[in-house]
């Protein structure tokens, strides 16, 4: 499973591809940031982010996104930027039929560092051990997207049987009604 993480941001905004499945090492592919200039139009900032997400997309195709879901900040500017670039990320993705699963901070850090409330630095040591990396990616923004990347890939199977036995359920229940009537 190749999975391209994103760490959304106006300003950085990361981006890591991470290839493997649960129980087996994993590898990174690819991390870098997308940058826009602060003082730049809006507008313009959100095609740039457009722009590089669609070249990580085609440069290395992968089968899935995960994107850091957005969460309420005291700052509310913050907060906009980072989900008019999630956004974008989502769409980039959709555009091209691509499955998106929205990852929480908290989620991220217990599923990479066994604690939610870990720090910056835990997290970029963990992406860094568990990639097997000689050094961790920087800046932050990076190795948060390969966390992410990381997480999917070891909650995507979990998130599977439950999807399938939610959808079994549900068919379950449909054909009992049907059969009741």
């Amino acid at each position: 499973m190749r999975v391209l993480g994103v760490d959304p941001g106006l300003t950085r905004c990361g981006v890591g591809v991470v290839e493997g499945v649960a129980g087996r090492p994993l590898a990174m592919i690819g991390v870098g940031v997308i940058r826009t200039p602060a003082d730049a139009d809006l507008g313009h900032r959100l095609v740039a982010v457009e722009e590089g997400v669609e070249r990580w997309l085609d440069e290395h195709r992968p089968a899935y996104v995960a994107v850091e879901r957005v969460f309420s900040q005291h700052n509310v500017s913050t907060v906009m930027g980072t989900a008019q670039a999630s956004a974008v990320a989502v769409l980039c993705a959709a555009r091209r039929g691509l499955p998106v699963a929205l990852h929480t901070p908290s989620e991220v850090k217990a599923a990479v560092t066994g604690s939610g409330r870990a720090d910056k630095a835990q997290v970029g040591a963990m992406v860094t051990r568990i990639l097997r990396l000689t050094a961790p990616p920087k800046p932050a923004d990076a190795a948060d997207a390969l966390a992410l990347a990381i997480c999917h890939i070891w909650r995507a199977p979990a998130a599977n049987r439950l999807q399938q036995a939610h959808e079994a359920a549900r068919r379950a229940h449909a054909l009992a009604r049907k059969v009741n009537r």
